[in-house]
């Protein structure tokens, strides 16, 4: 099986762009995510973003992602950023201690080249085989308030077209991660058609390679099922806060040809050692047949671990993607 190194980004700042910005912002959260930041901020987060490709490259990772240093709302962020969304009170990121503005949409929701834009300035670093970061259309929905559409189904199906449209302007990317955590821990519990269809809409606007990877949790297998059945190219799974699950999927249903296997905790400090890294490869193998490509990644987010334990994530993840003798 070959092995990628790769993360699902969203990354802590360095230390010193948290002073900088906010003692730029005035201290005002709000402004992080303004889409009319002043100069000097944009410029504090294009040296930052600089910084972070670098790191990935010392790394070794095979895919570089711009890091989405800012994503203040994590994957609420393409919504909080939009023209037609009011931003509301501060709601409980899932399960843990961690908080987004809840976004709410007030009207049509158009391209508006957001992402786009910092994946231009990441690939303008020539920071090599550059991967996408979104999150998939089913979790956006579902961190959302609809106050527009009135209906859930269109509500996804627009919020695909957003994020298709959104696709559609990156420059060449290599892969797109579609990070999913709603599918596992609040999974559709009817229309999966509608879920497939929105996952379509988003993955046909680019030819890159487009993994979508739940975390935190499992899909259930009726999910799961219809995830194997959707046109995109690889699936992920949790090895670490869902590894049994994860791997009850692949045995009884069976898994794509390529695969993202989360065997780093993004939300943990401890390092992982290699021996833990292939232990954890090696189990998802002895259930999957038939998988050529596996993306090693972190599982979740990094965002809220300390810089020096993220920085050495990331070289385990690189290492582990290399055979042990080319590391010397």
């Amino acid at each position: 099986m070959h092995r990628l190194a790769t993360t699902t980004g969203l990354y802590p700042l360095p230390d010193w762009a948290k002073d900088e910005l906010s003692a730029l912002k005035g201290h005002q959260k709000e402004d992080l995510v303004d889409g009319d930041e002043r100069s000097e901020v944009t410029n504090a987060y294009l040296r930052a973003r600089s910084e972070i490709v670098d790191v990935q490259r010392e790394a070794g990772l095979d895919r570089i992602v711009e890091g989405q240093l800012r994503w203040d709302d994590m994957l609420a962020h393409p919504l909080t950023v939009h023209d037609a969304v009011e931003t509301g009170g501060i709601v409980r990121y899932y399960d843990n201690n961690n908080f987004y503005r809840d976004p709410i949409v007030t009207g049509e929701l158009v391209h508006d080249g957001d992402v786009a834009a910092d994946l231009e300035a990441a690939q303008s670093d020539d920071c090599g085989p550059l991967q996408a970061v979104l999150p998939d259309p089913y979790t956006l929905a579902d961190l959302a308030t609809d106050d527009y559409y009135g209906d859930e189904r269109e509500f996804l199906a627009a919020v695909a077209s957003f994020l298709a449209d959104e696709v559609a302007a990156f420059p060449d990317v290599e892969t797109l991660f579609l990070l999913a955590p709603s599918l596992a821990v609040s999974p559709p519990t009817d229309d999966l058609g509608g879920v497939t269809d929105a996952l379509e809409t988003v993955a046909s606007a680019t030819d890159a390679e487009v993994v979508v990877h739940p975390y935190w949790d499992a899909p259930p297998g009726r999910v799961y099922q219809a995830l194997l059945d959707a046109d995109v190219d690889a699936l992920g799974y949790d090895l670490v806060a869902a590894a049994d699950a994860s791997l009850t999927n692949a045995r009884e249903y069976g898994t794509p040809e390529t695969v993202s296997l989360g065997v780093v905790d993004g939300q943990n400090t401890l390092v992982e050692t290699r021996e833990t890294i292939d232990e954890r490869v090696a189990a998802f193998e002895s259930v999957a047949d038939g998988v050529d490509t596996a993306y090693l990644t972190t599982n979740a987010e990094t965002f809220y671990i300390p810089v020096n334990r993220f920085e050495a994530k990331l070289a385990a993840l690189g290492a582990a993607a290399r055979p042990p003798e080319v590391q010397a």
